[in-house]
């Protein structure tokens, strides 16, 4: 597999570059957060990614290893090609999906165009688990708010409010104020209940 071309740059568009690597002409697609990273210099680096069909075989450019992992683990999910992919890269940065797969976030994921609820919640159930280990991330430290959260819900049940319509109010309210404290959090739920 070829991981990477250095070379000159020759064409920059959205969706794709061309690199002059020792005369020979480099059609690599790219992402959009690929697009936004490279810059306008002669030589470059560029990760690359070859996908090989019966009828095709196609270069994907990557700015970064990390954004070519990803671009690889996504199209491993059934349904999920590499346009589709791409369009998912083009829409949100790398750290996005590895986050929002990380974190479950399946309104994230479907906010791509083209990704429906079932294939989020696919992309999410195969890749979790995949995306925690391979980024050696912790479930935990994806919720930095979460001790606020409960605290805020304990508060409000001993007020004797609804349990699942508080946390219905208080998810709402951490996701427009994602650094609110616990006593933010309880004055608007109690705002709002």
């Amino acid at each position: 597999m070829i991981t990477h071309i250095e070379g000159k740059l020759v064409e920059k568009n959205p969706t794709d570059i061309v690199i002059d690597c020792n005369g020979v002409g480099y059609f690599i697609n790219i992402s959009l957060h690929t697009f936004s990273q490279i810059p306008d210099q002669e030589k470059l680096r560029i990760y690359t990614y070859l996908l090989v069909r019966e009828d095709a075989q196609t270069l994907y450019g990557f700015s970064s290893k990390v954004e070519r992992e990803i671009f690889k683990l996504l199209i491993s999910v059934n349904g999920i090609g590499a346009n589709t992919a791409r369009t998912m890269l083009s829409s949100l940065s790398p750290d996005q999906v590895k986050e929002g797969i990380a974190s479950g976030d399946v309104a994230l994921i479907q906010s791509v165009k083209g990704i429906g609820i079932k294939t989020a919640q696919r992309v999410i159930i195969d890749l979790k688990d995949k995306v925690l280990k391979v980024f050696d991330m912790d479930e935990l430290s994806l919720a930095p708010n979460n001790t606020d959260k409960e605290e805020a819900l304990s508060a409000l049940d001993v007020l004797g409010f609804n349990k699942k319509q508080s946390e219905k109010v208080v998810d709402r309210i951490l996701k427009a104020q994602p650094d609110a404290q616990v006593e933010q959090i309880i004055k608007e739920a109690l705002k709002n209940l």
